[in-house]
């Protein structure tokens, strides 16, 4: 095998492997055993081909500098990869400046629930609100409360359970 081509597998390989790594990750934190074990298998698998090819290699420190740049890219695709995913879902806290505003209402228009309940803060009233959202769709519910509520205070999470609620009986679905 020609020196490029083995530089090149080595880091395709090991881009491979932790993208899958990193995902598998993600998937056993949001309790999606099934394709993190599926995962696990061919991670596993493209992980030893790239070992083996390493260690037939160790002569030339290039081999061990194409394995380290293929790791390091490998966790940045597989974030990335995880990102376009946007598996779950997220909680926005929304603080607004107001409790006099309307963007329960505009939110709860657009589709999404809503609960909001007036609070104090520094400089007077505030109305808080909660609302869950699927990661996929976190963007455009950000999109809306800056147009609609520019100085609102937004915080976003992710949640771990569910219990109760409407939106409960919605993901069972």
């Amino acid at each position: 095998m020609s020196p490029l081509l083995l530089i090149s597998s080595i880091a395709i390989i090991n881009i491979t492997y932790v993208s899958l790594f990193t995902l598998r990750l993600i998937f056993l934190i949001k309790g999606r055993r099934g394709a993190a074990s599926l995962l696990a298998m061919v991670e596993v698998f493209i992980y030893l081909a790239g070992l083996n090819l390493v260690l037939q290699n160790l002569s030339n420190p290039i081999h061990m500098v194409a394995y380290c740049l293929g790791f390091g890219a490998g966790v940045y695709l597989g974030s990335q990869i995880e990102e376009y995913m946007a598996l779950g879902y997220s909680v926005v806290q929304v603080i607004a400046d107001s409790v006099e505003t309307t963007l329960p209402d505009k939110l709860r228009s657009y589709g999404y629930g809503v609960t909001s309940w007036p609070a104090d803060g520094k400089d007077g009233k505030r109305l808080v609100m909660q609302v869950l959202v699927k990661r996929s769709n976190e963007k455009r519910l950000m999109d809306s409360i800056a147009a609609d509520a520019p100085r609102a205070f937004v915080i976003s999470h992710e949640p771990r359970h569910f219990k109760g609620g409407f939106w409960t009986k919605m993901i069972e679905r």
